[in-house]
């Protein structure tokens, strides 16, 4: 299929008129654009999705902390907890920020992780995707086909706007990969590809503006926090977008907004430690204890 998809109005004409899922579209588009097969296509998706479920795995069963020490045993800390005690939300709850957390301390061990989109926003989606599959037992081409959709999301926004926190503040990453597993999860439950793009609108609109300001210029504070916080926030909008709440901006416009966000952010808040969290007066002591006096 030799077809240039460049916004979500455009994705969503192809998916109706020719009456195919995105995820249909994405695959064949891409392995005509790279001249391979559409199922080569889906094994490459199937080794990333391994390879999401392995940092989950080796992230539930690891204490270590990162070089820093700052992070790295939150995990085990939830664990513990939940052990003893249910999370009021129930099971898949407590699994989707296990599995968040599992994953974005895999990273900062610098373990393997899948960028998705980038390597501080990697347990989003595969909290929200895994954790649900599981839940309610969907195929692994079931995963795949899910996998493959929120690809389409985050290469879509990516063509707008830089998925990097230097770039448009944090919003570009954690809004993006909430955006991608609210994508996923949505295809999982059975979504049109209406309410998939609402799904993704809903979640990343909520997430505009939002700083990239790590604590002693590391990957660790807040990021590894946010990645379980923001997993249950694409879950939140895909139950929003099925029971046909809409969002009124329509998701290219939010895009828009968030490439206009990021132009207007500050660069003392765009990854370079130099404002909000990382100075503030606890955040410049851990820097101190982190590097030194220097």
């Amino acid at each position: 299929m030799d077809i240039n998809i460049s916004t979500f109005e455009q994705l969503h004409n192809v998916c109706i008129s020719n009456n195919k899922s995105i995820y249909e579209i994405a695959q064949e588009v891409m392995a005509t654009s790279e001249d391979i097969s559409v199922n080569e296509v889906r094994s490459f998706a199937r080794r990333s999705l391994f390879a999401m479920k392995e940092a989950i795995n080796s992230g539930m069963q690891s204490k270590e902390l990162s070089m820093s020490g700052m992070c790295g045993d939150d995990c085990a800390k939830l664990q513990k907890r939940f052990e003893k005690e249910n999370s009021m939300f129930g099971r898949l709850f407590e699994d989707i920020l296990e599995y968040a957390l599992a994953t974005s301390e895999e990273n900062i061990r610098m373990g393997t992780i899948v960028a998705c989109p980038t390597a501080g926003s990697c347990g989003i989606l595969p909290a929200a995707l895994i954790a649900v599959s599981r839940e309610y037992g969907y195929s692994e081409e079931e995963q795949i086909n899910a996998l493959i959709t929120a690809g389409e999301i985050g290469r879509i926004i990516s063509i707008k706007v830089a998925l990097a926190g230097a770039v448009a503040g944090c919003q570009a990453e954690c809004g993006t990969a909430s955006a991608m597993a609210a994508a996923a999860v949505c295809q999982l439950r059975g979504g049109s590809v209406r309410q998939i793009l609402n799904a993704s609108a809903l979640a990343l609109k909520n997430l505009l503006g939002l700083t990239c300001d790590p604590v002693a210029g590391l990957v660790e504070v807040p990021c590894v926090k946010r990645n379980p916080f923001l997993a249950v926030h694409s879950v939140t909008a895909v139950e929003l977008a099925l029971s046909g709440i809409e969002s009124k901006i329509p998701i290219d416009e939010v895009i828009d907004s968030m490439a206009q966000t990021g132009a207007l952010m500050s660069p003392m808040l765009k990854e370079s430690s130099q404002a909000g969290l990382a100075t503030t007066k606890t955040g410049l002591k851990i820097k101190k204890q982190v590097f030194g006096e220097k």
